[in-house]
């Protein structure tokens, strides 16, 4: 009964947070692009990174929507491979302009008007992410370091995750490609590809996101994470 109502919850939670996907449809070429580009900047190939830029651009991709994407990965690869990959998109578009190519440049995001605090908004986005209430008292990092906790709900989950330039989705799609390419932060990864299937990405989006991962990345990024989202499935199979 529990593994039933698991998967109940799993489809209303993908019909109500991400009505545009189903269970079968694949990563579409957007979707590809933002791993490509993500995986690519967080690795620091830059030369990879603009022919990457150019296959996103050429999808259908606007340019705030992979500035966004490249914004986005700072939070977790660094100031310094997201300021390159911003970079390395300057150099690309002024390439594309200089041949003729007028890229859309797509919507900022939208003004935030919510009076909560910062720290209340990111609390919220990341309980609507995850499924699970914040409770308290806290454990781990955020009760052995309490600022980071606080960083986390008031810069991450509200100051970036608010911004609509790209949906939550989207999002998550950024960040599970920085952390597969990076390496070395197996726990992260799982909480990630978790939030991904709680919000509606299928489990067969989540294979197809690996093997982009490994074509762009390596086959090493890409079998390490084959095994944390493995892990996941048997959790969930057990429930």
């Amino acid at each position: 009964m529990r593994k039933l109502l698991l998967g109940l919850c799993l489809i209303l939670s993908s019909m109500l947070y991400a009505g545009q996907y189903t269970e079968k449809d694949p990563l579409n070429n957007k979707e590809k692009s933002l791993v490509r580009i993500a995986a690519t900047a967080a690795k620091g190939d830059l030369a990879g990174l603009k022919d990457v830029l150019n296959n996103g651009l050429d999808d259908g991709l606007t340019i705030n929507q992979i500035k966004e994407g490249i914004i986005h990965l700072y939070a977790y690869a660094g100031f310094p491979r997201s300021i390159r990959g911003l970079q390395t998109l300057m150099a690309v578009l002024e390439e594309r302009k200089a041949k003729g190519i007028n890229d859309r440049t797509g919507a900022d995001a939208s003004p935030i008007r919510n009076d909560q605090t910062k720290y209340d908004r990111g609390k919220a986005i990341l309980e609507q992410l995850t499924g699970v209430p914040e409770g308290d008292p806290k454990t781990g990092y955020a009760a052995f370091a309490p600022t980071i906790e606080v960083f986390l709900k008031e810069h991450l989950f509200a100051d970036i995750f608010e911004r609509d330039v790209l949906s939550h989705a989207e999002r998550e799609l950024v960040t599970v490609s920085v952390l597969a390419s990076i390496g070395g932060v197996e726990p992260m990864l799982k909480s990630h590809l978790t939030i991904c299937l709680h919000i509606g990405l299928s489990a067969e989006k989540l294979v197809q996101f690996i093997s982009v991962i490994g074509s762009t990345v390596g086959e090493k990024e890409s079998l390490n994470a084959q095994k944390v989202l493995d892990g996941i499935l048997a959790e969930i199979s057990k429930i």
